[in-house]
C-alpha cells in the first residue's frame, strides 16, 4: 500500500494520490470503453439482423409439382366454356361451309322446305355440332383437372383458384353442352315450318 501525504496546499500526494487530470482522463476513458462497447454490440446486432433478413430472402423451394399445369388447365377449361357458349370462329366457318355447300346443291326448282332445310338447317346444326364438341372439351378439361390431385402427390393441396376456375369450366361445359343437344335436336330454337 503506498502513502499519503498532504502538503501545505491541501493537494494529497503520493502513490494513490489522484489529480483532477487523472480522474477526468480515467473517467473518459471508461466512457469511451463503455461507447466502443455499446457500438460493437450494435454493430453485431445489427450483423445478426443483416444475415437473418439474408436468410429470410433466400427463395424457397417448393418441392414437387408447381401446379402451373393444372391452373393452365382449369382456364383452358373455363375459356372453351365460354366459347361453347357464344361460339367461334370454326362454327362461324363451318356453318358458312355448310350454307353454300346447301346451295349448291339445292335446285332452284326445289320446294321452300328442301331449300330451308339444306340451307339454314344444316349449317344451323353444324353450329350447335362445334358449339357440343367445345363444350364436351371443357367438360373434359376440368374433370381432369379436378381429378388430378388424387393421382398427385400425397398432402398436397390444390390451390383454391384452380379448382374455383375448373369448376366454373365444368359448369360451363355442361350448360353449353345442354344448349348444343336442344339446338341440334331443334328442340330449342327449332327451324320454322315451311308448308
Amino acid at each position: 500500500m503506498g502513502t499519503k501525504t498532504a502538503d501545505e496546499t491541501g493537494a494529497t500526494t503520493g502513490a494513490e494520490a489522484t489529480t483532477d487530470e487523472e480522474k477526468t482522463g480515467a473517467t473518459d476513458l471508461t466512457k469511451t470503453d463503455e461507447v466502443t462497447k455499446t457500438e460493437a454490440a450494435a454493430e453485431a446486432e445489427a450483423g445478426t439482423d443483416a444475415d437473418d433478413l439474408d436468410e429470410e430472402l433466400e427463395p424457397v423451394v417448393a418441392e414437387g409439382p408447381t401446379g402451373v399445369g393444372q391452373g393452365a388447365g382449369a382456364v383452358v377449361s373455363a375459356a372453351l366454356g365460354v366459347v361453347s357458349l357464344t361460339g367461334g370462329w370454326i362454327s362461324t366457318i363451318a356453318a358458312a361451309r355448310e350454307t353454300l355447300i346447301g346451295q349448291l346443291g339445292t335446285s332452284s326448282t326445289a320446294n321452300v322446305a328442301t331449300q330451308v332445310k339444306e340451307v339454314y338447317g344444316d349449317a344451323w346444326k353444324t353450329t350447335a355440332l362445334w358449339a357440343g364438341l367445345f363444350a364436351l372439351a371443357a367438360l373434359i378439361v376440368g374433370a381432369v383437372v379436378l381429378a388430378r390431385p388424387a393421382f398427385g402427390t400425397p398432402g398436397k393441396p390444390q390451390a383454391v383458384w384452380i379448382k374455383s376456375v375448373a369448376w366454373g369450366g365444368v359448369a360451363l361445359g355442361v350448360i353449353g353442352l345442354l344448349l348444343a343437344v336442344l339446338k341440334y335436336t331443334d328442340f330449342l330454337l327449332g327451324l320454322p315450318s315451311a308448308s
